[in-house]
């Protein structure tokens, strides 16, 4: 978590899971004043323990809001909600939608968001439940210089750097970088996975393999905590669940489609984590997309 001296805003969370439950807790440390809402309630009472108000509905947590967070599972979800709460949002509040819902879902959500005068951030992250939980997270954002005050308040408080990438949220600057990191991020599980199936089938020890490729060119401290979590676990609860990784593999298949260019790595990612996801792996871990190799 940053250290700043921003003045405490009102801050509604819409969506509680992994990512925003963490998100929440860190803006309430922050001193700000903080309601949730999440589709299963079960999901958010705990946050009462934390001095967090938790709505009945969604437009009840953004009543009074300076910064609403969307933080759901895909851009469907997220104009799903947000078609309740805009009606009631006066102009200006801010938008901060932290969802990774890729680039034509951000520009359809920025649509909605012009037509009701609101302050549109196109903002995603980098991390996983540790960063997450340790405020830390790495904030890709876009959106108009005006209301960035707003936008930075929330920011500093979930995450330890934030990297503007231009005024034009609708042009999905941030959610397009970020399925450019989470390519690289699927690509390094797959392959932990795969060369753990493949020392196994072989009759070698995965751990010689980590023992050769440590602290040389070839390690990576990602590529070693996922072979970790395969060798030692657990793989609950999720850093990043296989369900949630599979939809950012279909993002970034459909992206690299209507750009005209093959990812192939991410594109046997997609299959394997589909894969994990049908033998009942979906809300663990990514690492357990190690279980699709098995024919």
């Amino acid at each position: 978590m940053s250290d700043t001296t921003h003045a405490p805003i009102t801050v509604a969370v819409l969506g509680t899971g992994i990512m925003g439950a963490a998100m929440a807790r860190n803006l309430a440390r922050g001193g700000h004043t903080v309601r949730v809402w999440n589709r299963d309630a079960r999901k958010a009472e705990p946050l009462a323990a934390d001095g967090i108000t938790v709505a009945p509905t969604p437009a009840e947590a953004a009543r009074g809001a300076e910064a609403v967070v969307t933080m759901l599972f895909d851009g469907g979800s997220v104009a799903e909600v947000m078609s309740d709460v805009l009606p009631s949002l006066p102009a200006g509040v801010a938008w901060l939608q932290m969802t990774t819902a890729g680039p034509e879902a951000t520009a359809g959500l920025a649509a909605l968001a012009a037509d009701r005068a609101v302050a549109f951030y196109d903002a995603p992250v980098m991390g996983t439940r540790g960063p997450a939980e340790a405020g830390t997270l790495t904030v890709l954002a876009a959106g108009p210089a005006g209301g960035r005050e707003v936008a930075d308040t929330v920011f500093d408080a979930v995450g330890s750097r934030t990297v503007w990438l231009g005024d034009d949220a609708a042009a999905a600057p941030a959610s397009r970088v970020k399925l450019v990191v989470n390519s690289w991020v699927l690509t390094v599980a797959n392959a932990a996975g795969e060369a753990v199936a493949l020392s196994e089938a072989l009759g070698t020890d995965p751990r010689v393999f980590l023992d050769l490729i440590s602290g040389g060119a070839l390690d990576t401290p990602y590529l070693a905590a996922k072979i970790g979590l395969i060798l030692d676990g657990p793989m609950s609860p999720a850093q990043f669940a296989v369900s949630t990784a599979a939809k950012d593999a279909r993002l970034m298949t459909e992206a690299a489609g209507r750009a005209g260019v093959r990812i192939d790595a991410v594109t046997a990612a997609r299959d394997r984590l589909d894969r994990a996801a049908a033998a009942g792996h979906g809300e663990q871990d990514l690492a357990a997309a190690y279980h699709a190799s098995r024919l």
